[in-house]
C-alpha cells in the first residue's frame, strides 16, 4: 500500500532534453574543422605563412571547444538518471555552452594580441597560397555552419529537440561563425595586399574580427550565466505562479523559490498559508492553468508546504 503511493507521489527527475541531431551534427563539425586545422597548419608552414599559421592554430581551439560540447553532451545523456545530482545533469549542456563561450572570449583576445604585434612586426605575405587556402577553410566553414544550423538552435522547429535552446549547439555553431567570419576578412585582408598594396589590412581586419567574435561571446556569457546561478526565471512567471494559487479561496503566498532545472523545465517550492487548507494535490492542480496562459517552459518539480493560518489576516511575504 505504502509503495504504491509513493510511487504516485514521486517525482520524474530526468530534465535533459534530448540532443541527439546537435551531437551527431557536432561529431562531424569536429572532423571537419580538424581536417581543416591539419591543412592550414601544414600550408602555413610549407609556404612560411603565419596568416595561415594563426588560422590554423585558431581552429585547434574550436576543434578544442567542440570536444567540450561533446563531453557536455555524453555526459547529459549517461548521467540522466544518476542520483547524485538534485535535479539531474540538465544543467550540463548550459555549462559546456558557458566554457565555450570562455574559449570564445580567449581566442579573440590571442587574435587581438597577434593583430597588434602584427603592426610592429610585418612579416611578407604569400597572397596566392594564403588566399587559396583561406577560401579552402571558408568553404568548410559554410558547410559546418549548414550541417549546425538546420534550424535546430532557432524556434522555427517545434519539436521535442528545437523547442527548447540548445547552448551546446549555438556555442559551437558560433565558433563557426567565427572562423567563417576570419576568413572572410582575412580574403578581403589578403587581395587589397595583393592588388592594392595594402598589407596593414591584413592586422586591422583581424582586430576587427577579434571585436565581433567578443561581442559573440559576452552574449553567450549573458544568456548562459544566469541559468547557471538560478537567475534565469522572470519575474513575470513567478507573479503568474502567486496569482493562480491566491486567486483561489484565500491564499497567500508566504515564500516562493522558482528556478530552471533543465532546458524548458522549472521547479517549484511554495509556501501556502490559508484558512481553509486544502492538500497539496489541490493547488498543484491551479498551477495547470499556466499552460493556457501560454508559459512555454514546464513546471516540472513543485513541492508545496500547507499552513492554516494563525489569525484573522493573512498577509504576502515573498
Amino acid at each position: 500500500m505504502h509503495s504504491q503511493t509513493l510511487a504516485q507521489l514521486q517525482h520524474n527527475h530526468n530534465f535533459n532534453a534530448s540532443h541527439s541531431k546537435g551531437e551527431s551534427r557536432t561529431r562531424r563539425v569536429l572532423a571537419l574543422t580538424f581536417l581543416t586545422m591539419v591543412v592550414e597548419i601544414a600550408a602555413g608552414t610549407y609556404w612560411g605563412s603565419m596568416a595561415l599559421l594563426a588560422d590554423g592554430w585558431h581552429m585547434a581551439t574550436h576543434a578544442a571547444a567542440f570536444m567540450i560540447t561533446l563531453f557536455a553532451y555524453r555526459y547529459s545523456r549517461l548521467h540522466a538518471h544518476d542520483q547524485t545530482f538534485a535535479f539531474s545533469a540538465g544543467k550540463v549542456g548550459v555549462l559546456g555552452g558557458f566554457a565555450s563561450s570562455i574559449a570564445l572570449s580567449v581566442i579573440a583576445f590571442i587574435m587581438l594580441v597577434e593583430s597588434g604585434n602584427r603592426f610592429i612586426n610585418p612579416h611578407p605575405i604569400h597572397f596566392d597560397e594564403a588566399t587559396l587556402v583561406a577560401c579552402f577553410g571558408l568553404l568548410i566553414n559554410i558547410v559546418c555552419a549548414l550541417m549546425l544550423n538546420g534550424h535546430d538552435h532557432h524556434h522555427h522547429n517545434h519539436d521535442h529537440e528545437g523547442h527548447h535552446h540548445d547552448h551546446n549547439l549555438k556555442a559551437a555553431y558560433l565558433h563557426i561563425l567565427a572562423d567563417a567570419l576570419t576568413s572572410v576578412l582575412a580574403i578581403a585582408a589578403l587581395l587589397c595586399g595583393k592588388y592594392f598594396g595594402l598589407n596593414w589590412l591584413d592586422p586591422t581586419m583581424g582586430i576587427v574580427g577579434a571585436l565581433i567574435i567578443s561581442q559573440w561571446a559576452y552574449a553567450l556569457v549573458k544568456e548562459t550565466s544566469p541559468l547557471l546561478v538560478d537567475q534565469s526565471v522572470p519575474l513575470a512567471y513567478k507573479t503568474t505562479i502567486q496569482q493562480l494559487i491566491e486567486d483561489d479561496d484565500d491564499n497567500r503566498v508566504a515564500d516562493l523559490h522558482v528556478w530552471q532545472v533543465g532546458p524548458g523545465h522549472f521547479a517549484a517550492i511554495i509556501s501556502v498559508v490559508s484558512h481553509h487548507p486544502k492538500a497539496p494535490a489541490h493547488y498543484k492542480s491551479l498551477l495547470s492553468g499556466l499552460k493556457h496562459l501560454g508559459a512555454h517552459n514546464k513546471l516540472s518539480h513543485i513541492t508545496v508546504e500547507v499552513n492554516r493560518c494563525p489569525g484573522d489576516h493573512c498577509t504576502t511575504s515573498l
